[in-house]
């Protein structure tokens, strides 16, 4: 049976936090890089990244509380607060919904698109993909079509994380194949659906407590055999601030992560060890 991980959409903060998660499941004795599958979207795109890399989770950890050479402000999340909330209007087809905030994430003055390209690229250790199965989610901001890249979409790495990351109305969206992508946490927090057939499933969600019932129905789909959703707890949703988006905070987060992941790590190794499935 295969172990799929699934790390979902969180802004700056959900980076961190994730990193510390993992960082501290680790050091209790409870790595998942042995994962068959990961599956990132948005902030779980550039983790995804690194984990399916195989690359060390202490320099991921050490690289969130490194002082940066200038300090970076906070971005203003106010518009992907407004783009999101729309999701919550059930008197409204979905697919409709979301091509509305494709529409609204073309016309917004979100800068130059190489260079948010560019800026997510330095935040990987790795320009191609890995050999580990790795699938990365944006939209199409045309019709709110669901992308799933992985090594066989022939899409630079680099490229397919951006896309993921392209919070609608914050960030320009990415131009693969002549199409506009954008976040993949339009479709969905985690798209932990994607991980259909896995045996053990492990879902790690920055904003698990806001889309928990959808993240259920998700993992129902995948008929997993054991399965575990990790949510910030209050002390990290302190941690993070009102804005996932000011990288002030990822010291903070990455902590509160650690300590998460630390006291999570007999939850996560019954539902992980090979002796389980």
């Amino acid at each position: 049976m295969t172990k799929a991980l699934v790390l979902g959409g969180g802004g700056m903060t959900g980076i961190a936090w994730e990193f510390g998660v993992l960082g501290g499941l680790a050091r209790a004795g409870v790595g998942v890089g042995d994962a068959d599958l990961v599956v990132g979207t948005s902030a779980g795109s550039v983790v995804g990244t690194v984990v399916a890399a195989g690359i060390s989770l202490d320099d991921a950890v050490a690289a969130q509380t490194a002082a940066p050479d200038r300090p970076a402000p906070a971005v203003d999340i106010a518009p992907a607060i407004a783009a999101f909330a729309l999701l919550a209007d059930r008197s409204r087809p979905r697919a409709e919904i979301i091509a509305e905030i494709g529409a609204m994430a073309l016309a917004a003055p979100t800068g130059d698109e190489q260079a948010h390209v560019a800026r997510l690229a330095a935040q990987l250790p790795v320009a191609d993909w890995p050999d580990r199965a790795l699938r990365i989610t944006a939209v199409d901001t045309d019709g709110g079509r669901s992308a799933v890249f992985d090594r066989s979409a022939g899409v630079p790495l680099p490229l397919a994380v951006a896309a993921s990351c392209a919070v609608p109305c914050v960030f320009p969206p990415v131009t693969i194949d002549g199409r506009r992508y954008m976040d993949g946490g339009v479709r969905s927090g985690t798209n932990a659906d994607l991980a259909e057939g896995a045996g053990a499933l492990l879902v790690i969600a920055p904003v698990g407590g806001l889309i928990r019932p959808l993240i259920d129905r998700e993992i129902a789909a995948t008929g997993a055999a054991r399965s575990l959703v990790i949510e910030p707890d209050d002390a990290a949703l302190e941690a993070f601030g009102p804005n996932v988006l000011d990288p002030s905070r990822r010291a903070a987060a990455v902590e509160a992560g650690l300590r998460q992941g630390a006291a999570l790590a007999d939850a996560v190794r019954a539902v992980w060890s090979d002796r389980t499935l």
